[in-house]
């Protein structure tokens, strides 16, 4: 896959996972206000049901303190003129509250000349309201007709629906002049009130209160907070021209947790589903820019292996050229040189196969490692005995300080040997200048620790963390001044962990790397 075919992939990816979430989450928003939306409906419902009984209740006492008192309601008669007459007494203060409320019934004839197609007048009718209202001090009485009981439940009773409108209007022309809290009670607010939640499913916590123009009245709850642009209202105690100077104002404290309470299951199934989407895709892009890098590395452990093997090759065939030389045979001393050159590159070539064969066997747990009592030390000294002629040869020294008290372990000497050589070799060959080797060796708890020291070109953080990869070496471009292949760390990985052990580096560019390994004590 070429890189802006990868690259496109990615960003179509990443959009197309971007563009789901933000699906999800404008979802659950516009859930979330549907929800708000619908309750703040079912609580203006609510509210308007309150207040339409509330006006109901205080008409029907209204209505029963009619039927008990002396004075009269008036007289109610089918006339040209209807007037009705609601007189209260206040026997506190000696007022008299007087409400008529006339209607005026009037014809108008028509004449013939008005009206097309027709010979007779036309009798038209308008009808007139007209309303009074006087509170006045009483001394003797107003119009010294008193009805019974009797005749006042009868007239009351036997009112048509013109009249009983009548009636309510003035209670409630009379009621204005009552202070709120003497109207309602918050016991009988609270109590509609949770009928009518009930009714419609809802059990939340609440707070209300009664405000007149804005101003707070002795009608609410204990612990209401006072008017708040979320809160729900309506108007309470309207009058016959539908004009109210009170607001009935309710809060529910949980409002917003019981709204996302609502739809969580819902919402909690999209974000798990969401997440899984996003895991899944993290988990296909990072398989994707693995398989890319691996294809990367094993295209460059192939150039490397092929130069690996071209010099040994291209050696044999000078030698195997010089050797059928005639001449040659007369030389006894080069034809044996020859032929240890063959040897020595062959066994070179040998080498290589067999690294890539261990790691393999390794993964694939084919490797039959026994393991012995040995003494790391006498494996250092056997390691250091490999690679010092090549240390010497460049002009560098490998030291040893062998402080552990304790050194024997349980393992296998050819491995842990290899292994050794593998780090002191690194070592050897990522020292630019004559490479300065130390070893130590130490105790920690139940275990020996081997600590190589060189002062070398040094590693980034970034190679610091992958150098244990197979296959994987740091890319220095088209230059190959150190042959390799990245096998030789991820074969020292594999025994350590075989043997129970623990493998790290510690390294800072141009200044050196130092290996750790820690191996269990028997």
């Amino acid at each position: 896959m070429s890189r802006r075919l990868f690259v496109l992939l990615v960003i179509l990816m990443s959009l197309s996972l971007i563009g789901i979430i933000f699906v999800q989450g404008y979802w659950i928003k516009t859930a979330v206000e549907d929800k708000e939306e619908q309750f703040s409906n079912n609580i203006s419902q609510v509210l308007q049901s309150v207040s339409e009984k509330v006006e109901e209740n205080e008409l029907r006492r209204y209505l029963d303190m009619a039927l008990e008192v002396n004075d009269s309601v008036g007289i109610m008669e089918a006339s040209r003129f209807d007037e009705f007459i609601l007189i209260k007494r206040e026997d506190n203060n000696n007022e008299t509250f007087v409400y008529r409320h006339g209607i005026l019934e009037e014809e108008y004839g028509i004449p013939p000349s008005f009206i097309e197609n027709s010979t007779d007048s036309l009798i038209v009718k308008n009808f007139t309201s007209r309303r009074t209202t006087e509170v006045f001090k009483e001394e003797y009485g107003i119009d010294g007709k008193v009805y019974s009981p009797v005749e006042r439940i009868e007239k009351i009773g036997n009112l048509d629906r013109t009249q009983q409108l009548l009636l309510n209007d003035g209670f409630r022309e009379y009621a204005k002049r009552v202070p709120i809290h003497k109207r309602v009670s918050v016991q009988e607010i609270d109590l509609i009130l949770q009928q009518e939640l009930q009714d419609r499913g809802i059990g939340l916590h609440y707070e209300f209160g009664v405000y007149s123009n804005g101003l707070a009245t002795r009608v609410k709850t204990h612990d209401f907070k006072g008017v708040d642009a979320s809160m729900s209202k309506t108007s309470i105690f309207r009058d016959s021209d539908g004009n109210s100077n009170y607001d009935l104002l309710i809060s529910f404290p949980n409002k917003k947790r019981f709204l996302i309470s609502s739809i969580i299951e819902m919402a909690l199934l999209s974000v798990v589903f969401t997440l899984i989407i996003i895991i899944a895709y993290a988990s296909a892009l990072y398989q994707l820019i693995r398989q890319k890098q691996i294809s990367e590395i094993k295209t460059d452990f192939i150039n490397n292996m092929t130069h690996e093997f071209k010099t040994p090759i291209a050696t044999i065939n000078l030698a195997l050229d010089a050797i059928k030389n005639p001449k040659a045979f007369e030389d006894t001393d080069k034809v044996k040189r020859y032929l240890q050159m063959i040897r020595d590159e062959n066994k070179r070539m040998h080498a290589q196969v067999e690294n890539v064969l261990r790691i393999s066997k390794l993964e694939k747990n084919q490797m039959d490692i026994t393991k012995d009592k040995v003494d790391i030390h006498e494996l250092i000294e056997e390691a250091v005995a490999h690679v010092a002629l090549m240390v010497e040869n460049r002009g560098g020294t490998i030291t040893q300080h062998l402080d552990a008290a304790r050194s024997e372990i349980l393992g296998n000497d050819f491995h842990l040997t290899n292994i050794l050589v593998n780090i002191l070799d690194n070592a050897n060959k990522y020292s630019p200048e004559a490479p300065v080797i130390d070893i130590y060796t130490e105790n920690v708890k139940n275990n020996v620790v081997i600590r190589i020291e060189d002062h070398g070109a040094g590693m980034s953080k970034v190679v610091l963390k992958r150098i244990f990869e197979k296959f994987y070496r740091e890319s220095t471009g088209n230059i190959h001044n150190v042959k390799g292949h990245g096998l030789g760390l991820a074969y020292v990985k594999s025994i350590v962990d075989d043997h129970q052990g623990e493998v790290y580096a510690e390294s800072e560019k141009d200044k050196g790397s130092t290996f750790f390994v820690k191996i269990p004590l028997i």
